[in-house]
């Protein structure tokens, strides 16, 4: 995106410093990264920096607003409603599309979010590995509002541990070690100091939750939640069944509380106004439909990692949804092939984290992730077999 930088570094790039990058960074939790990672970062301007920024703030100022509790409540299914709700979400994540608009210009537009965490560890390793490797052009850094490597670790240890000690707060996740995402998992106890436990671990007394901590039973007073209930509902009956301690009333505290996985989320973007934010609108409450259906993406509300989504849309898709009031219409986002690559230029999407500390007002932005795709869409099955495609990250101008 900045074309002096990304001459000056795909000309540099060799293979040789890849493979040790990618060697040092497999060796820190050996057999754990399990996913591919690209042989660039995103070097982003200051200008769409600002863009991107701008976007998220105007989604916080509704995130923010106290009407936004009776406004999603309707986001959160039945079946899954969890007792002990906090009054804010703890994390949220902005996934943005890197597009070029009728003007030639790069703009972000929005993608999804949501409530929830993400890989917030595992990039704190990658930027470290990384600059081992390869020159990162001075003034830029894939922390962000003044943040460095020491104080982002700070506040994510404050913010998941609370007034806590370590030991008394849990990683919770269904089989974590078999996750795809695992890496961040081993990020998060050691950075953050806590342990991961699969949710099958857990021990339940009355209100009260345990865990077995290096053979000791161990009170358990907060969760760092990385559990997705579409993932549990996937499980054995006996998973499912230990699942619904979830729904019962539990001397613990959320972090974040399951709610907020509905409550942000594909849910809310009908109700943004925004140039970076695709027009959205509720499936049930569209009177007539878009003549440029082509133009369009149909997604199911309640669905995680892109499953259900139908890119080419007829009307016979619109007819075939028996539950309209769990769908949305999305205004299409046409990805720039925007990063030059040694063959064919790759499309980008940036992750925006966005770090929500109690007692303040609103959430910060702190960091992200990035990811590059040749194929039809972002993701690993659509990008097999192909070079500078991959998780990443940003480095933006400061």
């Amino acid at each position: 995106m900045i074309p002096a930088i990304r001459k000056a570094y795909n000309e540099a790039f060799t293979k040789e410093n890849y493979e040790a990058f990618l060697n040092e960074l497999h060796g820190v939790h050996p057999g754990e990264l399990d996913f591919r990672v690209a042989e660039t970062p995103i070097f982003v301007p200051k200008d769409f920096t600002k863009k991107i920024i701008d976007a998220c703030e105007s989604i916080v100022d509704i995130i923010v607003d106290p009407k936004f509790i009776k406004l999603t409540d309707k986001s959160i299914p039945l079946d899954v409603k969890t007792l002990g709700r906090n009054e804010h979400t703890q994390f949220i994540a902005f996934d943005f599309g890197i597009c070029i608009n009728e003007a030639g210009e790069y703009e972000p537009q929005l993608i999804e979010m949501q409530g929830f965490p993400t890989l917030f560890a595992y990039e704190i390793l990658l930027d470290d590995v990384f600059r081992n490797h390869f020159p990162v052009p001075e003034n830029f850094s894939c922390y962000l509002n003044g943040h460095d490597r020491e104080s982002y670790i700070k506040l994510l240890k404050e913010i998941i541990i609370g007034n806590h000690a370590p030991e008394n707060v849990i990683l919770l996740e269904i089989f974590p070690r078999q996750q795809k995402t695992r890496i961040d998992f081993y990020c998060t106890e050691e950075y953050v100091g806590i342990k991961m436990v699969c949710l099958t671990e857990l021990i339940k007394e009355g209100k009260k939750l345990y865990y077995m901590n290096d053979g000791k039973k161990t009170e358990v007073k907060r969760i760092y939640n990385r559990v997705i209930f579409d993932d549990l509902h996937q499980q054995s009956a006996e998973v499912q069944e230990k699942g619904k301690l979830f729904f019962e009333e539990l001397d613990v505290e959320w972090c974040p509380h399951p709610d907020w996985f509905y409550r942000i989320s594909k849910f809310t973007l009908p109700l943004i106004n925004h140039p970076y934010v695709p027009q959205t609108f509720y499936l049930n409450e569209i009177k007539q439909l878009p003549a440029d259906l082509e133009n369009y993406v149909l997604k199911p509300l309640f669905s995680f990692a892109g499953q259900g989504v139908v890119i080419d849309i007829t009307q016979e898709d619109i007819d075939n949804v028996k539950d309209p009031e769990n769908w949305i219409l999305q205004k299409k986002v046409k990805y720039a092939d925007v990063i030059l690559t040694p063959d064919v230029p790759a499309k980008a999407e940036i992750r925006m984290f966005y770090f929500w500390k109690e007692g303040e007002a609103r959430p910060v932005a702190v960091n992200n992730l990035g990811r590059l795709s040749k194929g039809k869409m972002i993701g690993v099955r659509y990008n097999k077999d192909k070079e500078w495609v991959g998780g990443n990250f940003c480095y933006f101008e400061g």
